[in-house]
């Protein structure tokens, strides 16, 4: 791959990267607001539950067995898969880009001293 083709790859991986890293935000706020969600959800029940005499022993797995806040926590969970795929997309760009950085090094380094 000439010198020109790789500098061309780099822009295009950097762009990949500043999409990759606005994306990250938006997953990050999905990630925040299903956390929120599932924790006030649970933190009904649980004060519910209490109201209703079930005794604190198992309270706990009463709450989280309730469909809704299963779901509540299973979209929470779905939501940090999604932003952590999101930090390893960065992460794999990041490296790619240096790859072809040091290429270009090399092809350059050679042709300069030539």
């Amino acid at each position: 791959m000439a010198g020109y083709d790789l500098i061309n790859e780099i822009g295009q991986k950097s762009k990949m990267l500043d999409t990759a890293i606005r994306e990250l935000g938006t997953r990050g706020r999905a990630y925040a607001q299903a956390e929120h969600d599932y924790r006030v959800a649970l933190a009904e029940k649980t004060l519910l539950e209490r109201d209703k005499g079930t005794p604190a022993t198992i309270c706990s797995d009463v709450c989280r067995g309730d469909r809704k806040i299963a779901k509540l926590r299973f979209e929470r969970d779905v939501a940090e898969v999604v932003y952590r795929s999101a930090l390893e997309a960065i992460n794999a760009t990041k490296l790619q880009i240096k790859i072809l950085d040091a290429q270009v090094e090399r092809e350059w380094g050679r042709a300069s001293s030539n």
